[in-house]
């Protein structure tokens, strides 16, 4: 990895973090190679359980998943920065840190990687909590939460990643956010920043009403709170409106996809809900046409 990069592990393992992470790292990160990967293991012993935390080309997985790292115009990597794992009986948590690095942004780059890292560590930090309030109470069950990431575009203009979340204590529930960037501009781009004003709130409100009509019509087993569903739905829980700064990634055909959390606009069987815009639909709002949405 390049010095910067270093510097940044190193500043991150400068952080305070949970005494339950207080151990010895034998060797965190090593230099990656098209030809040669190397695997270390990062062990340690935390109370009862075993606590892992893995860098950089330190275990199979991790060679696998850079085998298929995205390279960002050739210089952009999003990379697998720090791993977590933690298993104490029916207590387990995994959650993985991307870093975005070579950036000539690097205001930006270093803000998103410290808010990838500030994530992890809350995350962590939420679930040994909620363990040890469980022991305490002697209430038994499963506490888990896994957390990783997905590219979701990688062209010559945009770089879409996205960051989920699942937490699982008696059913479980999942939230993805994304970060979309211009690669050539190296700006992050915000859902108000595509268009002149705020109609295309409404615009896409209307569309995405008109998408989940259209597939509960076609589909019995797909259900969507908002009006004119089959399915008995609370008025408080009806769809009207997606948020002016909603959850979107632009994909890789150049389409604006609106993103919705688990349980936000339908059951939890849905999972985590998406609609395509159709560009079309938006063309006359956009602030710069061709520019990103196609």
């Amino acid at each position: 990895m390049d010095r910067k990069l270093e510097e940044m592990k190193q500043q991150y393992m400068d952080v305070p973090i949970p005494k339950e992470l207080d151990f010895i790292v034998t060797k965190a990160i090593q230099r990656h190679t098209k030809k040669k990967r190397s695997l270390k293991w990062l062990t340690a012993a935390a109370a009862a359980a075993i606590i892992f935390v893995a860098g950089i080309n330190t275990s199979p997985a991790f060679a696998h998943a850079l085998s298929e790292v995205p390279l960002v115009g050739n210089l952009i990597k999003v990379l697998t920065f720090r791993e977590y794992m933690f298993k104490d009986q029916t207590y387990e948590a995994k959650l993985e840190v991307p870093v975005i690095t070579d950036m000539k942004n690097k205001e930006l780059q270093e803000s998103l990687n410290q808010k990838y890292q500030e994530e992890a560590k809350k995350q962590y930090q939420e679930f040994m909590t909620e363990m040890d309030s469980m022991k305490a109470a002697g209430s038994g069950g499963h506490l888990g939460v896994n957390s990783g990431y997905v590219v979701k575009t990688d062209n010559d203009r945009i770089l879409s990643v996205g960051r989920y979340v699942v937490n699982m204590v008696g059913s479980s529930s999942t939230t993805f956010q994304y970060d979309t960037i211009d690669k050539k501009k190296e700006i992050l781009i915000t859902l108000p920043s595509l268009f002149m004003d705020e109609r295309y709130i409404e615009v896409i409100s209307e569309n995405i009403k008109s998408q989940m009509n259209e597939q509960m019509k076609v589909d019995q087993g797909k259900v969507y709170w908002v009006e004119g569903s089959p399915a008995p739905v609370q008025m408080s829980e009806v769809f009207k409106s997606i948020k002016k700064d909603q959850n979107f990634y632009i994909n890789s055909d150049g389409q604006l996809v609106i993103s919705f959390q688990k349980y936000e606009v339908a059951p939890g069987y849905m999972g985590v809900p998406e609609f395509v815009i159709p560009t079309r639909v938006l063309s006359d709002l956009l602030v710069s046409k061709d520019e990103y949405l196609r």
